[in-house]
């Protein structure tokens, strides 16, 4: 009796209290998932009741860091490349400002994941699923759709913030500049295909920042 008791591992070695903590604790994650799943369901689902009924919520839950969408399986999928560049208006200890080159954050990003057996989700998709909140609640002339386009226009600052830092060259970072830059992909040259060769280049206005803007401070 003794050796099979010493056997015993797992759960059955807790204490009642200790269970207790265990199966509350497996109870709010099941909850917790169980939440997640259906707002994302009811978000890619066609529009029904329960999606008309509870849409501003699910889109409040869902927007921006579990927004889902098919491009990959788009009848016309994405043929461009496109980079999201960045740079910074810096304000001097002697007063002057400085205006920093572009960066191209895309492009270290895809120094992250190339060669990398197990990219993050940061690398992989944070500023890529920004850029395309951003255009997709805006129009050609920057104008916000609305709630959603500044928030996006809040979480690109934000993410470019997390990059650059509060303080950079020196100064401190007062305005950040974002730019798009997109190149179509070429055509297979046995596909015969022709196709569009130039560079189209989307350049923002200029975004004064705050301690808000930056990530893990106290926005006082």
């Amino acid at each position: 009796m003794e050796d099979r008791q010493e056997g015993r591992g797992g759960i059955a070695t807790l204490s009642l209290p200790g269970r207790i903590v265990v199966a509350v604790g497996a109870g709010v994650v099941a909850v917790v998932v169980a939440v997640h799943l259906a707002m994302v369901f009811l978000h890619v689902a066609p529009e029904n009741t329960m999606s008309r009924k509870y849409g501003s919520a699910v889109d409040e839950y869902i927007y921006p860091e579990f927004e889902q969408n098919w491009k990959l399986f788009a009848p016309n999928p994405l043929q461009q490349n496109v980079a999201v560049h960045a740079r910074a208006r810096v304000r001097l200890p002697g007063g002057t400002t400085q205006t920093t080159g572009w960066v191209n954050l895309s492009a270290i990003d895809g120094e992250h994941i190339r060669g990398n057996p197990f990219p993050s989700h940061v690398s992989q998709n944070e500023l890529r699923r920004a850029w395309d909140f951003y255009t997709g609640s805006h129009d050609a002339k920057n104008k916000p759709d609305g709630l959603r386009g500044e928030l996006s226009k809040q979480y690109v600052k934000r993410i470019v913030m997390g990059r650059f830092g509060p303080s950079l060259n020196g100064g401190i970072v007062e305005a950040v500049q974002v730019r798009s830059v997109t190149e179509p992909v070429p055509a297979p040259a046995w596909s015969g295909e022709s196709y569009d060769t130039g560079t189209d280049t989307r350049v923002l206005p200029w975004w004064p920042v705050t301690d808000a803007d930056v990530p893990g401070s106290s926005g006082k």
